[in-house]
């Protein structure tokens, strides 16, 4: 990169989903504008997060789905896993992930000038920034998308544990794999090692797996996990790691104030994601921090009156879709649009864990929360009752709807089982519009489909609150089964 003095209306840091947003949204709105990436465009989720590691998912429900062939008549011997060359497969999925959104290209057509690998970058001032590989940027206005990094260990031998970022560079599969945290990260590595054969160990200080989801969902994903031999540890501290001369690695842990040691062939550590802030120099131009993230305000703007920020650096949620739907207000805003606050807005998430699980909106515990108990009512079905459940032999889970008494209105939604997060997706599509209840029981979902769970949920709260009319003696039974294409006269 050469040294430049072109003057930028508008400077992106970080080439991820947020970056490259960024950047876009602020050629659209007629800016002069630079992205300046360190290393590769596309960010963590496409390198070496979300893309890799759902090639891993993919081929672990490809590997489980081998368990059912002798059911459907179908002989064949179980696979066994090349783990070498499925790591060659994931890096070339990412490849063609890159090749397709053709980022670079795509950014300089619309006249983003792009600089790419240019190692680190640090404000010089408010108005410039400068890279590790010697060039200088200068611009009126700053959009930071640095993004965010796994955090290690913070134990005496902590540089020991792995994380999600060096799994591709594992030669073999491990025979046994000790994981710390069982937050999305965590859950989702531990499934897809102990598909593959290893044994698998999975640690928490919290008191449960997946601790911000719904209660039930925890507990479904937990059952789970156990019974496909998953020894789960929770309410567990982590004092240290230690390297035995036999290559294994030990956890000294702490549990209800007694020490054990663990051991394992490999530790993976999933405790967190601090933002890229280190190298930045932000103290030199009064940017304030909130531990490792950007401090922004509503409007994503930072102490730095002409410098914004958006992604994971900001410390808000942590995912692809708000990263990019941050990067649009911080541009908005920066380039003097009228003014937009950015809402933590509704967000379907969740796992490729076996079984999924998926969810939107407030889960249980807070809609009793914030609407009081009996203000809030609940319908759970399990898939066992869906048709299409029952074909594929994929009847673990169930799907839960939330809704309040008074106004009918949906308010969460959560699902374990086969394809919860489309069913997530299908939700969250109605909720951001305020969609009630009783006309989500009404939609005719195709037959036989896993959708069909959400309509006999929707239907059951109906009943309760009697937007359906049915006989007394109905109401009085414990267990209320219904054909899932049954509906009201």
């Amino acid at each position: 990169m050469q040294d430049t003095y072109k003057a930028y209306d508008l400077v992106v840091i970080g080439g991820g989903p947020a970056g490259v947003t960024a950047a876009l949204r602020g050629r659209e709105l007629g800016a002069r504008t630079a992205l300046v990436e360190r290393g590769l465009l596309g960010g963590t989720c496409t390198n070496d997060g979300c893309v890799p590691t759902r090639v891993l998912a993919k081929a672990a429900r490809l590997f489980r789905d081998t368990e059912l062939f002798e059911l459907y008549g179908l002989d064949a011997q179980r696979p066994t896993v090349d783990f070498r060359r499925l790591l060659e497969r994931a890096q070339q999925v990412v490849y063609q992930v890159q090749e397709k959104k053709q980022l670079m290209d795509h950014l300089q057509s619309v006249g983003v000038d792009v600089f790419a690998e240019t190692g680190n970058a640090s404000f010089g001032s408010r108005h410039q920034l400068d890279t590790a590989n010697g060039g200088r940027v200068i611009g009126q206005r700053f959009v930071i998308c640095a993004g965010g990094r796994a955090r290690r260990l913070p134990v005496p031998g902590g540089e020991l544990a792995l994380t999600h970022s060096d799994i591709w560079s594992i030669q073999s599969l491990p025979e046994s794999v000790n994981i710390i945290g069982a937050g999305a990260t965590g859950v989702q590595l531990a499934t897809i090692f102990n598909t593959f054969g290893a044994k698998v160990r999975i640690i928490d200080f919290a008191p449960r797996l997946l601790p911000t989801e719904d209660l039930e969902v925890s507990r479904a994903i937990q059952a789970a996990f156990e019974a496909n031999g998953i020894e789960v540890v929770t309410g567990t501290k982590i004092l240290a790691l230690e390297k035995r001369d036999d290559g294994q690695i030990d956890l000294v842990t702490e549990t209800d104030g007694q020490q054990h040691k663990i051991q394992g062939e490999a530790v993976l550590a999933a405790v967190g994601w601090p933002g890229n802030t280190d190298t930045l120099n932000l103290a030199a131009v009064g940017i304030e921090t909130n531990g490792p993230y950007v401090k922004v305000d509503e409007y994503l703007r930072t102490s730095a009156e002409n410098i914004y920020a958006a992604g994971d650096i900001t410390g808000k949620i942590m995912l692809v879709q708000t990263a990019s739907q941050q990067a649009r207000i911080a541009v908005e805003n920066a380039l003097g649009q009228s003014p937009t606050a950015y809402v933590e807005q509704l967000v379907p998430h969740g796992g490729f864990t076996d079984p999924e699980y998926g969810a939107v909106g407030l889960t249980e515990a807070q809609a009793r929360e914030q609407l009081g108990a009996d203000n809030v009512v609940v319908a759970t079905v399990p898939m066992a009752d869906i048709d299409r459940a029952v074909i594929d032999g994929r009847t673990e889970g169930f799907g839960k709807l939330i809704a309040r008494r008074d106004t009918g209105a949906l308010l969460g939604a959560h699902f374990v089982g086969e394809q919860a997060i489309e069913l997530t997706n299908v939700v969250a599509a109605g909720l951001i519009d305020g969609l009630k209840v009783d006309r989500l029981a009404e939609l005719e979902f195709a037959y036989p489909s896993f959708c069909a769970v959400i309509a006999a949920a929707a239907r059951q709260i109906a009943r309760e609150l009697q937007s359906v009319t049915v006989v007394a003696q109905w109401r009085e039974l414990s267990r209320k089964r219904m054909a899932e294409w049954e509906r009201r006269a």
